[in-house]
């Protein structure tokens, strides 16, 4: 495959950084399947809950067939797995495949962690929205995991309370606005909703939508743009409504959350496709009573959403068995006797297009089983999933998030003086990390 300026940019860009070798543009995987005189042995880092069984699916079938054996590990997720990742890499003996959520990619591939499999999973990108798919390849040419699941946001409405206090479910943003303070005039010990500043993963994805572009590379230095206008425009919109008192300032995932939603004091949710499952257990008595539409538009003329969650499988360049590796993640993440069993076994909202009104989602949600077309509409809701850009220190911007718009929550202050600490503190670590920032 063709080594492009657009790569070398972007791999020079994180390992010289770093100190790290340049990735090779075909990765750096020491053998294939193709080559091996006997059988192949993979072992696979995950802590999707049920994958031991899905994987028995491949073990049994096309593993059988092919002699490659996958085993299971099952790991923590989030940081902690990646700090393990890096751990074991350094000491080149990280596992052939792992579970990695899309926003961890750039730090993965910065520590030369994972290989370039683009040779290796054939035409597995039409099987993939574009702006999914573009989440594993950070921008080049380059493929550094095959997508597994996704959460696209919407808006979520208690669609009795919407008709009882004779609201419109808002299709863009100014609407929300309008339906927030018309429903606080209507009932003042209501609200249509709550900034959680705990849930960076949610802020980012309303950037996403709106168009930040939180890190991009300028030569071989990386940008970082996380107050860009897109952004302001978001924090400002939401921190105007905070306060102004016309919606909540309280943290999700909380019992007084739970409480709140279940007693009807909040009557709208901005989340994403793995809502049902949340709304089940911290609403249990208002099941059937809530109704999922697209997330608002900043333009009438627009259509698109952003992500909050979702995750993909990759092969990591200590593997020797780079090709087999890429077979299984590919057969994993578009086949689909796996894709249903991912759906029955782990409940997650597949990635691949073809898998997201078929088997497990021809049915509705139960919480949801009076809205037959869920599926359906969740489907389209995702093709319009926008372009996201990650960069190597995630984590910290989104620890710095959790900091200072916690607290300007709490105190209902300007949400763009938090963002631009946000940003600083990004710039800072970037730096502290011995990577070129560009202005």
């Amino acid at each position: 495959m063709p080594y492009t300026k657009r790569h070398r940019l972007v791999t020079t860009a994180v390992a010289v950084a770093l100190g790290a070798t340049a990735l090779a543009a075909c990765g750096s995987g020491n053998g294939d399947s193709e080559t091996e005189s006997g059988p192949v042995s993979l072992t696979y880092w995950t802590w999707t809950p049920g994958m031991d069984k899905v994987v028995d699916l491949w073990n049994k079938g096309p593993g059988k067939k092919n002699r490659i054996t996958v085993t299971v590990k099952k790991q923590a997720s989030g940081d902690t797995l990646v700090t393990k990742i890096l751990t074991a890499h350094k000491a080149g003996k990280a596992p052939d495949l792992v579970q990695a959520e899309y926003q961890a990619l750039p730090t993965l591939v910065s520590n030369d962690a994972l290989a370039d499999i683009s040779g290796d999973v054939g035409d597995a990108k039409s099987s993939f929205a574009d702006g999914v798919w573009q989440q594993t390849t950070l921008g080049t040419d380059a493929v550094y995991a095959v997508p597994q699941d996704i959460g696209p946001m919407m808006f979520y409405y208690r669609a009795d309370l919407f008709e009882k206090y004779g609201l419109a479910v808002p299709t863009t943003w100014d609407e929300f606005a309008r339906t927030a303070r018309e429903l606080k005039k209507a009932a003042p010990d209501k609200d249509l909703t709550t900034f959680s500043a705990g849930d960076s993963g949610l802020f980012a994805g309303l950037a996403q939508q709106a168009g930040a572009k939180w890190w991009t590379t300028s030569g071989d230095q990386w940008k970082v743009s996380i107050n860009d206008a897109a952004t302001r425009k978001v924090a400002k919109f939401w921190g105007a409504l905070v306060k102004e008192g016309a919606i909540d300032n309280q943290p999700m995932y909380t019992p007084a959350w739970n409480k709140a939603l279940n007693t009807g004091k909040q009557i709208a949710w901005v989340s994403a496709v793995w809502a049902p499952g949340t709304l089940t257990t911290a609403a249990p008595d208002t099941k059937g009573k809530w109704a999922m539409a697209p997330l608002p538009q900043w333009s009438a003329s627009e259509n698109r959403t952003g992500s909050w969650g979702g995750s993909s499988t990759g092969v990591t360049t200590d593997s020797e068995h780079r090709e087999a590796a890429a077979e299984f993640a590919t057969w994993l993440n578009t086949d689909g006797e796996a894709l249903n069993a991912l759906a029955k076994e782990s409940g997650i909202y597949p990635a691949a297009t073809n898998a997201q009104t078929s088997g497990a989602f021809l049915k509705p949600p139960a919480y949801f089983s009076h809205q037959a077309d869920f599926y359906k509409k969740a489907a389209g809701i995702a093709e319009t999933t926008a372009p996201s850009a990650w960069g190597p220190n995630v984590n910290v911007a989104y620890t710095a998030f959790k900091d200072a718009f916690g607290a300007a929550a709490k105190n209902k202050s300007d949400f763009v003086t938090a963002l631009h600490t946000m940003q600083d503190d990004t710039v800072a670590d970037l730096k502290k990390q011995g990577f070129g920032v560009a202005r």
